[in-house]
């Protein structure tokens, strides 16, 4: 079993770029991405494809769950670049962080088409 399983929008460009970023920073194998609109994503976990829409969410070998901006801090650390997120779960900004996090769920497709042209994902690919 992977230390920590991701499970992501697929079809959103930018959440798709994240997740080929992490893994290619997982070079010890320590995280099992799981896109939530493949066959590989069942239902009979801790996270339904409707949470799983509404924001990042991370379960950890020991069954902790992770969810938004915790989930992507608990990926990076654990790939070695937990400093890029750190700063974001301080006490001071994580509520700032949060709720920039939250907007841009909400907006995650209008902001990839605008960011990287595509509008949306499948089988690995993003359309322009």
């Amino acid at each position: 079993m992977k230390e920590l399983t991701l499970y992501f929008d697929g079809l959103c460009p930018l959440c798709s770029k994240e997740m080929a970023h992490l893994a290619k920073h997982d070079v010890n194998s320590l995280l099992e991405l799981v896109d939530v609109h493949t066959e590989r994503f069942s239902e009979q976990t801790l996270v339904t494809k409707d949470k799983a829409m509404d924001l990042l969410h991370a379960v950890d070998a020991e069954g902790n769950m992770y969810v938004g901006l915790d989930a992507a801090y608990q990926a990076w650390r654990l790939v070695g670049k937990g400093w890029l997120y750190r700063p974001l779960r301080s006490p001071l900004i994580k509520p700032i962080a949060d709720r920039a996090y939250y907007w841009f769920v909400r907006n995650r497709y209008s902001i990839s088409a605008k960011l990287l042209g595509t509008s949306a994902c499948k089988d690995g690919q993003c359309k322009r």
